[in-house]
């Protein structure tokens, strides 16, 4: 379902590998996720979910992106070494509960594209916790041309799939994060 964050993330990653895979729709405005069909390929109904060569079905969005970097190593998206691996998955961590959970939940509590009643106190609630994690990336982003610095990441995949996200209910970056901005308008080029 290419307009959820999760399945973007994946695919953001995939785009900036290289790596083609068939993809399969799943439609959630349709109800497919609880399908016979899909259900049996994750029981939880979620996506991205990826068959592997064995015919057994990996689901997880950061699950299937470990994988496959461990099979197309080259460019590196989580980094090259224990430290810089590590740096990268705590960026991502970071960047995964402080932008890209809240606004999922603004998204889903002010304008659902899943149809979902909206929920004005958690909207609000999510809105107001979310300049916290912008103002980090913005420092982290001073100077640098990706989150992580000279080169894309996985971390660049996940904010741009909350950013992106984000624009179901009008949300973008504003004057106060101009850094994350100007990545987001670069980023979104290779990918939107």
């Amino acid at each position: 379902f290419p307009p959820a964050p999760n399945p973007a993330r994946v695919g953001f990653y995939l785009r900036e590998k290289g790596i083609d895979v068939e993809q399969v729709l799943v439609d959630f405005l349709k109800g497919e996720q609880n399908s016979p069909e899909h259900r049996a390929r994750n029981p939880a109904g979620t996506a991205p979910v990826l068959e592997l060569d064995d015919g057994t079905f990996l689901p997880e969005s950061l699950a299937i992106i470990e994988y496959l970097e461990e099979l197309y190593p080259e460019p590196s998206m989580i980094g090259t070494d224990p430290v810089s691996r590590a740096r990268t998955r705590a960026v991502e961590r970071d960047i995964e509960i402080s932008v890209y959970l809240r606004i999922d939940r603004y998204v889903h509590a002010y304008r659902s594209p899943l149809g979902l009643p909206p929920n004005p106190s958690v909207a609000e609630q999510e809105l107001a916790r979310l300049p916290n994690g912008l103002a980090r990336l913005e420092a982290r982003l001073e100077g640098n041309e990706f989150v992580m610095g000279p080169a894309p990441s996985n971390a660049d995949c996940t904010l741009l799939a909350a950013l992106n996200f984000g624009r179901f209910a009008d949300l973008s970056p504003g004057d106060d994060s101009p850094n994350v901005r100007a990545w987001f308008e670069r980023y979104a080029l290779r990918h939107l």
